[in-house]
């Protein structure tokens, strides 16, 4: 047979489900490719919805093999008939596996006006999975090099049970920081205060005071009453401009309209504006969130810009721009994709620019094209969010979070986001809402 000449059928669990996991990316990359311009765009956003769902199973289902192998046949044993004790830890181990497999069809089946409580809980259990994973995989590392060091007689005996010690040790300390991520993100985001000088700034704006919000994350996690607690927040801060930095949705706009309506009680003198983020684009609706939007006093910013000024005193602007974010073209989404140069079109050499870039990438590649753009507001890597995601967002970023000064003239703020994505923990990192100065520089 075909299967035993390649030998797949000899292949460990993990090696088989490493293999579906590399097909599914593959042939997320060929529909993206070769099948996007083919189809339209409900068809193309529901094979994406598919094939996410099923590379994220898959990548699951590695953890969750790994984590099997340890918290329950390592602890229970694998010789005789399991007791009623480890019955019952066998069976909660799967109903949790189980839940954190469940997370991300929650997403797209499980979304309304407030969080459903099985949304809650599965993703909840997904953050669990993460954290438990890293320690088990690092206290495995450990004890393995104790076990090439180990040369005594009786060392054998010491690294097993120094193994199921690091095992309940994992599980302890993962219950700690769960727990502790869960009250932290619970938590109002914190107003931080923040001083910008500003090149070419006009003395009538200096002091404007322009409100940052960015990955609120309306959907299976977040909804309504956040939403409301946020603008809330923000009108009692009585900015002169409010801009959303992306990623304000997971998902359509006629399954959160209820949930969007604090919105339109976002107050601004001198308006409120939005740039999409990558996951704006997951949503497969940004025109729908564009018209939402519109219809509550919000302006989209897409690869365009206003002039915002004091009434009393026109002359004096600042040109906001704001791009689509760097995935759109990726994703092939029609009449969308990073155009700084169209974005900056009409802006005078005498005004201050101010661009809003969701991705830190995207803020490095706007900077590269016009050094003129004295400061870029981006979000996107939520500070890391949840440990240890913590690592690879500040590996795989160029600005991670807060202030940066790229050059003389030019500054870069990352927030770390408003709210959180899917999973409602924080560790290492707070939602925040940022009031900036801008001051003359």
């Amino acid at each position: 047979m075909p299967v035993s000449m390649f030998g797949f059928g000899r292949l460990s669990a993990e090696s088989k489900v490493g293999i579906a996991s590399g097909v599914v990316f593959f042939s997320m990359l060929i529909s993206r490719t070769l099948i996007s311009d083919r189809v339209d765009k409900n068809t193309r956003a529901l094979l994406f919805r598919v094939q996410f769902i099923l590379f994220i199973n898959s990548l699951l289902l590695l953890g969750s093999l790994y984590i099997w192998k340890r918290v329950v046949r390592r602890l229970c044993g694998t010789r005789g008939a399991p007791s009623v004790p480890q019955r019952c830890w066998r069976l909660f181990v799967l109903l949790f596996l189980t839940l954190v497999h469940g997370s991300y069809l929650c997403m797209f089946f499980l979304v309304d006006t407030e969080p459903h409580w099985l949304s809650l809980l599965s993703f909840s259990c997904l953050g669990i999975f993460v954290i438990l994973l890293f320690f088990l995989f690092v206290f495995g590392c450990l004890n393995r090099l104790h076990r090439l060091l180990s040369r005594s007689r009786g060392g054998e005996d010491a690294v097993a049970s120094g193994s199921v010690s690091h095992i309940v040790l994992a599980m302890i300390l993962t219950a700690i920081l769960a727990a502790y991520g869960l009250v932290n993100a619970a938590q109002p985001p914190r107003v931080i205060e923040v001083e910008i000088p500003v090149e070419k700034l006009p003395e009538s704006m200096n002091g404007l005071r322009l409100v940052l919000l960015s990955d609120i994350h309306l959907g299976p996690t977040v909804g309504r009453s956040k939403l409301q607690r946020i603008v809330t927040m923000v009108n009692e801060l009585d900015p002169d401009v409010v801009v959303i930095v992306g990623d304000l949705t997971d998902s359509q706009v006629t399954r959160l309209r209820s949930a969007a309506e604090p919105l339109g009680q976002m107050k601004a003198r001198l308006g409120s504006y939005f740039a999409t983020g990558n996951h704006d684009y997951y949503t497969a609706d940004v025109e729908g969130w564009f018209e939402l939007l519109r219809s509550m006093g919000i302006q989209a910013l897409h690869n365009s810009h206003a002039k915002v000024f004091r009434p009393e005193q026109t002359q004096d602007w600042i040109c906001l721009a704001g791009i689509d974010d760097l995935e759109a073209r990726m994703l092939r989404y029609p009449g969308h994709g990073m155009d700084v140069e169209k974005a900056l079109s009409g802006c005078s050499a005498e005004s201050p620019i101010i661009l809003l870039a969701h991705q830190p990438h995207a803020a490095k590649q706007a900077l590269q094209q016009r050094p003129d753009i004295g400061l870029v507001l981006s979000g996107h890597t939520h500070a890391g969010q949840l440990f240890p995601l913590t690592i690879l967002a500040f590996l795989m970023n160029p600005f991670f979070c807060g202030l940066y000064r790229v050059s003389e003239h030019t500054m870069v703020y990352v927030t770390p986001g408003t709210g959180y994505y899917g999973i409602p923990m924080r560790i290492l990192s707070r939602s925040e809402i940022t009031n900036i100065i801008l001051k003359r520089a």
